[in-house]
């Protein structure tokens, strides 16, 4: 079985590298939080994620998809 290869960028990386040191327990919660600039929650809101989906829980869950304010094909040949 071949493993699904994820796409990210350097900012998902680098908040993948923090979270596995975190899960090491080389840092804490609230060290990682300071690293990454955002809340502690946040931190185990990410780490709850990861547990559940893996390493594609720090990719943007709709990524790959229509933005949901494109207008459709037809508007946009009749406004052009």
């Amino acid at each position: 079985m071949e493993a699904e290869r994820i796409t990210l960028n350097q900012r998902e990386r680098d908040r993948l590298r923090v979270l596995n040191e975190i899960r090491q327990r080389h840092i804490t919660q609230r060290e990682a939080a300071q690293r990454l600039k955002i809340s502690d929650r946040h931190i185990r809101r990410l780490l709850l994620a990861m547990a559940q989906r893996g390493d594609r829980a720090v990719v943007h869950g709709l990524r790959g998809r229509a933005s949901n304010r494109t207008s459709s094909e037809e508007v946009i040949k009749l406004a052009f």
